[in-house]
């Protein structure tokens, strides 16, 4: 029971999810059927869950819930605005109740049973009020409920299988239908646990008609829906449409009088039936039927069918009996294969971090073997070392990709963010989602989620103006807050955009020169200026309120994503919104390195940051910059920047970076080739070091410094602007007349 309970609570929590993401939409999109019935569906998950592991207080709650539920998905009470905030409050609490059943509570608190009892009594009345029931909501609506029963692994799983039989007249097409618009809705009651194409009516192609259809479909369908539902989605074809319809734990006898009704050869029909999991099925719930009538041991018995079952199926001729042994073979390698996955694998944290410093270590034994190789000029032994350097590779990279997680889960959960502070604030706001497929480290993902939430809160309370003002500026009444992720030159972007009031660059420059922060004279760009609102305990607002102004929110956000080896910036227009863009790695483990020498010093540049690698021409000014096929690229000598004594050598190279759509060169003596590189962490000393991203351990045993790629380009580019900005200033002074 604990290993069933553990799996409850971890699936019960992604039910609990998906549930507020419906709830949400519900609001967007009152008569979405589909929806309505997904939020019930979780809703009825969790409750014969939570009765399968006897927790009452869970089961109880919940049931009150479905009730509710069951009554809007019957249309006997409309959405509103109040059952919505209500059905996410219950949502809320039946997280709560998850909560206590975690922490291996008996009962739940004081203060949850008291919300409980609140929100009953809320329930109650919408129950009362709006549909017009007079009878308790305890009592309970009468709903389908099919068999559930417990895998080994302790997923909790349906098992109510239907069988779809249908033939699709030739005329659907001319009338406007698509046929397989129907299999997909009827994909959207439930699982396709499988589905078989018949093509048996197609005539040879010169006697075919384009616009006739020619298709039939067997299909296995799992799931609640009742047989007058799954009726309900060929109700526009049922005039022209052949459409048969077999319930779960239907016995062989009847399958094989479907088979001889339909029009197609049996003996391959039967055979299409056992490709899609029908006849199997049928065995097994007849072998059910012969030995158990508990729906609790199908998966201990699924290995002991009685022999004859086959051979009624041979002997009816509906199928070869190769076919039976191969189909049941197969059938019972699914089941163990759905076994295996639904078996949820829980690692925790320092294993798996444990493993990939192990891979760390691999990787840097590799290079140190793929050294020695090379100076021993042994063909073999250089040849075995490569074929490792390649395996090794590819664990490296199975080994990050467990910890590789897509940042759509931790966007999703800003909807009820926004959700509810734009209620408080009375404010018009919508969320726009965009890049929720990309993925980065887990441990990234789960340190990014409070800078976001700094991010996204300050655009709702600072950014989108009230609904009036919007009009007034010739904006739509609702603002719109957006957050996009994608990758860009080895590195994850993700931006926090608005369409609000922007910021405004004179307030910011003032309360800059009040605190101290920039001295009077000095010359900010534009980009410099907006950048000030993360200076610690910086802050424009005259109000402190309940959801920003403290001046305690941006400079953390920077210290964060800069404690992650990422950057922050914000881009403004006054009247159009702000974007603040966040620049993070990828990884914090390993990468691919390129690797590049100045006198006896080794640097490793993060490879997705290189464009190309360049000869420096010794005819240069004194200005740090080249013209690279038109375009001015700053550099900055690595010699010079790390204070290196000795003369450069003869030739130099430059290799070419690229960060945030800026580029650089960094002058460097030697170009070492690619490197693979286990990034070491500096220690509290080194913490404030400019330029300097980490350490590695090279393959000859000697550590090798990490440049920080972000750091440079930005400092390149400010000093060139600098002297661009003091140069107009000093061109301005000369011009001037004296007075």
């Amino acid at each position: 029971m604990d290993e069933i309970t553990s799996v409850f609570i971890q699936e019960t929590r992604e039910q609990l999810a998906e549930m507020e993401a419906g709830l949400l939409q519900l609001e967007q999109d009152p008569d979405d059927h589909d929806n309505i019935n997904g939020i019930f569906r979780a809703a009825h998950t969790i409750k014969g869950g939570s009765g399968v592991i006897e927790c009452a207080f869970i089961e109880s709650f919940t049931h009150r819930v479905e009730n509710l539920l069951d009554a809007l998905r019957n249309g006997d009470i409309s959405v509103t605005p109040p059952l919505a905030t209500l059905l996410l409050e219950c949502c809320d609490h039946m997280g709560s109740l998850v909560d206590v059943l975690a922490a291996e509570s008996a009962e739940p608190g004081a203060d949850i049973l008291v919300r409980g009892e609140a929100l009953t009594e809320r329930l109650k009345e919408f129950l009362a009020t709006e549909a017009g029931a007079e009878q308790p909501a305890a009592s309970g609506v009468a709903i389908h409920d099919p068999t559930v029963e417990v895998e080994s692994s302790g997923a909790i799983v349906l098992t109510d299988s239907w069988h779809v039989s249908v033939r699709f007249g030739q005329d659907v097409l001319r009338g406007g239908m698509d046929p397989l618009s129907f299999i997909r809705y009827l994909g959207s009651l439930g699982e396709i646990l499988g589905i078989e194409t018949i093509t048996d009516a197609i005539p040879p192609a010169a006697e075919m008609d384009p616009e006739s259809c020619y298709l039939g479909f067997e299909i296995q369908l799992q799931t609640r829906a009742s047989k007058a539902d799954i009726e309900r989605v060929f109700d526009f074809v049922r005039e022209d449409c052949d459409l048969r319809i077999l319930p779960p734990n239907s016995k062989l006898s009847e399958y094989i009088k479907h088979i001889h009704e339909l029009p197609e050869d049996s003996m391959r029909l039967g055979e299409i039936l056992v490709r899609c999991g029908a006849l199997t099925q049928a065995e097994l719930d007849q072998g059910l039927d012969n030995q158990h009538s508990s729906a609790d041991s199908v998966a201990s018995d699924s290995e002991a069918l009685p022999p004859h079952l086959g051979e009624i199926l041979v002997d009816n001729k509906v199928v070869h009996k190769e076919l039976v042994d191969a189909a049941i073979v197969k059938q019972t390698q699914v089941t163990e294969k759905k076994a295996k996955d639904a078996r949820l694998v829980r690692v925790q944290a320092d294993k798996l971090d444990q493993l990939i410093d192990l891979v760390g270590e691999l990787v840097i034994a590799g290079a140190s073997a793929n050294l020695l190789a090379q100076r021993s000029k042994q063909a073999d032994l250089v040849e075995a070392t490569s074929t490792l350097s390649r395996l090794v590779e590819d664990i490296r990279d199975s080994a990050l990709q467990l910890r590789m997680v897509q940042i759509g889960d931790t966007f999703t959960r800003f909807n009820r963010v926004v959700r509810d502070v734009s209620k408080e604030l009375g404010k018009e706001i919508e969320l726009v989602i965009s890049g929720a497929e990309t993925e980065l480290d887990k441990t990234v993902v789960e340190k990014i989620g409070d800078p976001l939430m700094h991010l996204v809160r300050n655009s709702l309370d600072h950014g989108i103006e009230m609904a009036a003002l919007r009009l007034e500026r010739g904006k739509p009444a609702c603002g719109r807050v957006s957050l996009n992720a994608f990758h860009d030159s080895g590195c994850i972007v993700i931006e926090v955009s608005d369409d609000g009031g922007g910021l405004n660059k004179e307030k910011i420059t003032a309360k800059a020169l009040e605190r101290g922060i920039i001295q009077s004279g000095q010359v900010l760009s534009d980009s410099e200026i907006v950048n000030l609102i993360f200076e610690p305990g910086f802050s424009t607002v005259d109000k402190v309120s309940n959801l920003s102004g403290r001046g305690v929110g941006m400079d953390v956000v920077r210290r964060n994503i800069q404690a992650l080896r990422g950057a922050v910036d914000v881009r403004s227009v006054e009247g159009e919104g702000s974007i603040f863009t966040i620049r993070l790695p990828l990884t914090l483990a390993i990468i691919d390195g390129f690797l590049v020498g100045v006198e006896k010093a080794a640097y490793v540049i993060p490879l997705d940051t290189v464009v190309e690698c360049i000869e420096l021409k010794s005819q240069l000014t004194d200005r740090n910059f080249l013209n690279l096929r038109g375009e001015a690229l700053p550099f900055i000598r690595l010699r010079e920047l790390f204070e290196v004594a000795g003369d450069p050598p003869p030739r130099e190279s430059i290799v070419v970076v690229q960060f945030a759509g800026q580029r650089a060169g960094l002058v460097v003596d030697q170009l070492m080739g690619e490197f693979q590189t286990v990034i070491k962490p500096l220690g509290a000393l080194f913490r404030h070091l400019r330029g300097i991203g980490g350490s590695t351990i090279l393959g000859s045993g000697e550590v090798a410094l990490i440049l920080d790629v972000a750091a440079l380009v930005h400092a390149v580019a400010h000093a060139e602007e600098q002297k661009l900005l003091q140069g107009n200033r000093q061109t301005l002074s000369l011009s001037t007349p004296d007075i």
